[in-house]
């Protein structure tokens, strides 16, 4: 009776620890909040790996339907990466309840929060309220458009990685290392290329952008929405129209996933393009999402 007794209590102890270890010799099965830095842990772990996204990079990632597919996703993973910050929220505690993978719950080795791997920005000083809009308490959540970041993800995913699976640790690194040296060689290409228009003012859909234009010199004088997540009433988009025209604002910068027909009013009252780009990466290469970001700024303030 005695060694039944402490195996029916060790049991779900064992299962835990049986969990947070992949089989010898399979690759990682991971889930990422979002497509970024699912295109990120793609360079890091290889081909072999799964990875799965959980928010499209077409939808905006505050907003993401909790499908009972999800779950189950959750429920096989060695491993999820989420941007932290508050940015899932609304949706991704009650999928991480519902998949009953302790390995993936806050604290244990499979849950990698990626903002403990960057410097936030726009952290609130002071009380915090709903009449502030959708602020994040933590700071801004929007992280990976800046490049510099995108080199530190990779480099703290690498570890976490080799935490989980041990007899990756040097592949890991070694495919972190020649990333940041790819993305490294690209920033400073980006850099020079958007040099001309250092101190440029921008004025933006939603605050996603601030990592961006810190990062390049830009200034977001101000944002179509008047307050994180409240769409913006006439009133607003007049004294908006005029304070572009008076600050001479010659691009507004916006998410694909925000409806574009409030911008395409303001720019055309105000005189100023409106640059569409895609808020995450839409394949594997998160260099090509930057990239292709950048080059449309650039376009845009030409």
């Amino acid at each position: 009776m005695y060694p039944t007794l402490v195996l029916r209590h060790l049991l779900p102890l064992l299962l835990i620890l049986c969990a947070s270890q992949p089989a010898a010799g399979r690759p990682l099965r991971v889930v990422v909040a979002v497509s970024d830095l699912g295109a990120i842990a793609h360079e890091i772990l290889g081909p072999n790996a799964t990875i799965t996204v959980l928010a499209k990079a077409t939808q905006d990632p505050h907003f993401v339907d909790a499908r009972p597919s999800l779950i189950l996703d959750l429920n096989r993973a060695d491993a999820i990466c989420v941007m932290g910050l508050d940015y899932e929220v609304g949706w991704l505690p009650v999928l991480l309840q519902g998949a009953r993978n302790a390995a993936l719950q806050k604290g244990a080795p499979g849950y990698i929060d990626t903002s403990t791997m960057i410097t936030p920005l726009d952290v609130p000083r002071g009380p915090i309220d709903r009449s502030m809009g959708d602020i994040h308490p933590g700071g801004n959540p929007h992280f990976t458009l800046d490049p510099r970041n995108g080199v530190r993800i990779a480099r703290g995913l690498a570890l976490r990685f080799a935490a989980i699976d041990p007899a990756g640790k040097a592949t890991y690194q070694k495919n972190a290392e020649a990333f940041a040296h790819r993305l490294e060689g690209k920033i400073a290409d980006w850099e020079r290329l958007l040099a001309p228009f250092r101190g440029a003012p921008v004025v933006t859909y939603h605050r996603s952008f601030v990592y961006l234009l810190t990062w390049l010199g830009l200034v977001e004088t101000a944002t179509i929405e008047p307050k994180p997540g409240i769409p913006p009433n006439p009133a607003y988009v007049a004294q908006l129209i005029q304070h572009m025209r008076a600050q001479h604002v010659r691009i507004i910068l916006q998410e694909r996933w925000y409806p574009s027909s409030t911008a395409a009013l303001i720019g055309q009252s105000a005189g100023g393009k409106v640059v569409l780009v895609d808020g995450m990466s839409t394949g594997d290469s998160y260099i090509d999402h930057i990239d292709q970001l950048v080059h449309a700024m650039a376009s845009g303030l030409s």
